[in-house]
Formats: structure tokens, C-alpha cells, sequence
């Protein structure tokens, strides 16, 4: 609920920046100081609000999903998840550890510890003068992977939540401290979320193309294919699909082994569409 917590207390589109100061915040919120700072994190990590001057703003989906009476104000929805983790794998702003994980790990199996010098090594790529401690890396790698394959028992009560992510099915703790992907086809995943992510993919990496090759929807960082870690047939389905899903703006073809997704010009409504559509 901590999105929602942080929706909440926008007024006209807006948060002011000094509400997660504040002494009234733990009030405001319900939650302890420390929490304050990391719904104020989650929310703008996810898309929710970002910065603007002196206060944050509020993104037109998130109004569009969180807004009482919106498609989830109460963020139920598996959608919801999903978008959450397209917006923190996929887009890397203020989720290094999640953009990483999801697209540069390809080992079958990996325990944190093996992860940790591989991230610190990608974060001194990403900036040099920038030092970060071994314990810095370790807890957020711990944090990442908890999001999705939470603890099965012990600690306290909190380990014992189901995390917005967790329902996602995306990573699983093989054996204790062993995490594997789960790749392959995702019933959960909805093709107007599907549709969205390759669309906001689209004008990332290839903005002035008209067409994309499945290999690049597929394994292209950034990609759906990576960062929902879809198999090969999964992938193939549901472009055949995007057709019809789509009023024809998204279309897919195979002619002599070229296999290619063409985009007609799509709005920030259209996109919107797909969104709403997700939540029939």
C-alpha cells in the first residue's frame, strides 16, 4: 500500500516535497520515519510521482490507477505489479540492482553473494567517482531479491508479506539462498501490459523506426522479452496477437524469416488505452 499511501497525498496533481519531512509525515502516512523516506523512494522508483521545482508530481497512469474510484485504487490488480516491475527492471531510475538483474544476470542459478561483485563492478561502470560500501550492495541485492521470492518463515512478522511483486512469479528461491529465473510463458501478464511495455520500449531505443526485429523485442536490454522473462513461443504469441489487441497499430509479420513488429503512430492516449484495457 505504500504507492498508494504516497497518491494519496497529492492535491491537484501535486506533492509537496516537505511532506516526507515533516513531523506530521509519520501521522500523514502511518508509518515509522524511516518508512516515510522509502514510500517517497518506491513512489517515484515506480513512476508514481517525480520530481518537479519544489514538489513532486503526479503521473498521469498513476492517477489513472491509484485515484479513488481509478482501475486500482487499492493496487490489487496483478497489472499493477506489473507495471511496478516494468518501471524499476525496465527503466532503471533509481533501481540499478533491479535493471541489472533482470537484464545482465544469465547464469542458471546465483546465490546473493555471487552477485554482489558483478553489480559493484557494473556501478563503478556507471559511475566512477561514486563509491559504494560491499554492505551498500549487499542489502539492496537482498532487498531486490526478497521483492520477489519473500522469505518462507522466520524473522519478523513483515518477512511473512506477500511483497507487490512476489505474485509476479519471476524469480524463486531454489534452495535456500539459491534464486532462479522463471522464464517462460506469464498468465498473469496482461497483453495490454505486454502491448504498453513494448510501445514504451519502442520509443526508448528505437524511436524513429517503423518496425523492430523479434530479437530485439526479445533479448535487447531493456526489452519485454528480458525484463519479464518471456521464452521465445510466449513472445511470438502474443505479437501475433497485437494486431487485433491494437486497432492495427501494433503489427507483427514473418515473410522469409524476417520476423518483425511495424508501429503505426501511437498517442499518449492510445497508450493510456492499453493500460485501461489491462484492467477489464
Amino acid at each position: 500500500m505504500w504507492l498508494k499511501k504516497a497518491f494519496d497525498q497529492s492535491i491537484s496533481g501535486g506533492i509537496r516535497k516537505s511532506i516526507f519531512a515533516e513531523d506530521a509525515a509519520i501521522a500523514e502516512f502511518g508509518v515509522g520515519k524511516n518508512m516515510v523516506a522509502s514510500i517517497r523512494h518506491w513512489a517515484l522508483a515506480c513512476g508514481v510521482m517525480y520530481e518537479d521545482g519544489d514538489s513532486f508530481r503526479v503521473s498521469g497512469l498513476a492517477t489513472e490507477i491509484l485515484q479513488d474510484g481509478g482501475l486500482d485504487p487499492y493496487a490489487e490488480s496483478p497489472s499493477t505489479a506489473w507495471l511496478a516491475h516494468w518501471q524499476l527492471a525496465g527503466h532503471c531510475f533509481r533501481s540499478t540492482t533491479w535493471q541489472w538483474l533482470f537484464n545482465h544476470v544469465t547464469a542458471p542459478t546465483f546465490t546473493r553473494q555471487e552477485l554482489e561483485e558483478p553489480l559493484a563492478r557494473y556501478a563503478r561502470e556507471l559511475d566512477p567517482k561514486h563509491r559504494l560500501s560491499a554492505s551498500t550492495i549487499s542489502r539492496d541485492l537482498e532487498t531486490c531479491l526478497r521483492s520477489y521470492a519473500p522469505r518462507a518463515a522466520g524473522g519478523s512478522p513483515e518477512d511473512f508479506a506477500e511483497p507487490l511483486l512476489g505474485e509476479l512469479g519471476l524469480l524463486q528461491e531454489v534452495h535456500k539462498g539459491q534464486y532462479a529465473f522463471r522464464r517462460g510463458p506469464k498468465a498473469s501478464l496482461h497483453d495490454g501490459v505486454f502491448a504498453y511495455a513494448l510501445a514504451d520500449f519502442w520509443d526508448r531505443a528505437a524511436k524513429g523506426q517503423s518496425s523492430l526485429a523479434f530479437e530485439t523485442v526479445a533479448y535487447s536490454e531493456g526489452s519485454p522479452g528480458r525484463v519479464f522473462k518471456l521464452d521465445e513461443e510466449s513472445i511470438a504469441q502474443r505479437l501475433i496477437g497485437l494486431a487485433d489487441f491494437t486497432g492495427g497499430k501494433l503489427t507483427w509479420t514473418d515473410s522469409a524469416g524476417l520476423r518483425q513488429v511495424h508501429r503505426k503512430a501511437m498517442s499518449k492516449e492510445d497508450s493510456k488505452e492499453l493500460i485501461r484495457r489491462a484492467y477489464e
